[in-house]
């Protein structure tokens, strides 16, 4: 295999496609101001003074530093004979890379100092990129002992992120703030609202921006009825992509409101004993009875009108279908069985 004079070989080039855009004016997306702790969200406090959590001091992760070619020998190859250094190519006007970005610092700064990341901009210093043939942006790639060592392109969640980094450094135990995370959820998940609600506040008052903590927290706030409180939380988590609970949260809200819009259920309940056929009722039964939490019974209304009438409102039945999906948890029981009958309808 030939190598250039940075040592890489051409393993990374292959299927490549990377055609330079021009510049242009993107939207910015502001995030909340997360600054006021969460002292608005109602009478429910974040943090009661009996609960108190010893998060331990995590490894100070090295700062994420934009380097240039001359750079690169020093901190990439030399780096990465301490430890993986991670090598993000990007340019400014490269919007999935301004998706990555973000994602991939999470998950770098989770993983507690096992792994540097650097960013290289292509269009200031191209050299590299070139070198090692690549053609398509995001890309990155894990340098170790020197070499190149594995690769991705395109964008990935937080979650992949870490699965990228947990190959190159090992696993890890949890940590104590995962531990206390995990308390919580299993709190929430057995009806102790109170006991979840406080360690997720504990986490807030020393972590105020921790995704998993607030999606945590603004979905107690929605089963409490707290649905502008909720909202109040998700703003102050800026952007919700590729974070799975806060995207989940995001539907939780949007259902809520639904449901809201609907009110009492007794009448819809009513039109459907007088017509099996009224899907319309069939239909915004299914929305009240998620609100209420009854999840089995709604999923099953929405599943009796795709049998009836797959059609119905462009497919709107199973659309709706899988925002409770979203909203419940891939691993909930109730996605877990009607993924099961959806799957049986749509393909028996």
């Amino acid at each position: 295999m030939s190598t250039d004079k940075y040592g890489f070989g051409n393993q990374f080039s292959a299927g490549v496609n990377y055609e330079k855009k021009p510049a242009q004016d993107e939207a910015d997306h502001s995030t909340a101001d997360a600054g006021g702790a969460l002292s608005g969200l109602g009478t429910r406090q974040p943090a009661p003074s009996s609960v108190t959590l010893d998060l331990g001091t995590p490894a100070e992760p090295a700062p994420v530093k934009d380097i240039s070619t001359a750079e690169f020998m020093t901190e990439v190859i030399e780096g990465s004979k301490t430890s993986p250094v991670l090598v993000d190519f990007w340019a400014p006007w490269c919007g999935p890379c301004k998706q990555l970005g973000p994602a991939l610092e999470a998950a770098v700064a989770k993983a507690g100092g096992k792994v540097r990341l650097v960013k290289m901009n292509i269009d200031e210093h191209p050299e590299v990129a070139g070198q090692m043939g690549i053609q398509s942006i995001p890309a990155v790639v894990a340098f170790v002992s020197g070499q190149p060592k594995d690769a991705f392109m395109g964008v990935r969640t937080e979650q992949e992120i870490a699965k990228f980094i947990e190959k190159l450094a090992g696993p890890s135990g949890p940590s104590k703030l995962e531990e206390a995370l995990e308390t919580a959820s299993g709190l929430a998940e057995q009806g102790q609202t109170e006991e979840a609600a406080g360690i997720y506040g504990a986490i807030l008052q020393q972590q105020p921006d921790n995704a998993d903590a607030l999606a945590g927290y603004g979905n107690l706030l929605v089963k409490d009825g707290k649905i502008d409180e909720a909202k109040s939380v998700l703003q102050m988590a800026g952007s919700v992509s590729g974070h799975q609970g806060l995207e989940a949260l995001g539907a939780a809200i949007e259902l809520a409101e639904q449901a809201d819009s609907i009110g009492d259920f007794g009448e819809l309940e009513a039109r459907l004993a007088a017509d099996p056929g009224d899907h319309q009722a069939r239909f915004d039964l299914a929305i009240a009875l998620n609100g209420a939490g009854k999840r089995e019974e709604a999923a099953g209304h929405l599943l009796e009108i795709i049998s009836r009438d797959r059609e119905w409102q462009d497919d709107g039945a199973r659309s709706q279908l899988l925002k409770f999906f979203e909203s419940w948890g891939p691993a909930d029981p109730a996605t877990l069985a009607a993924r099961r009958k959806l799957s049986s309808l749509l393909f028996s």
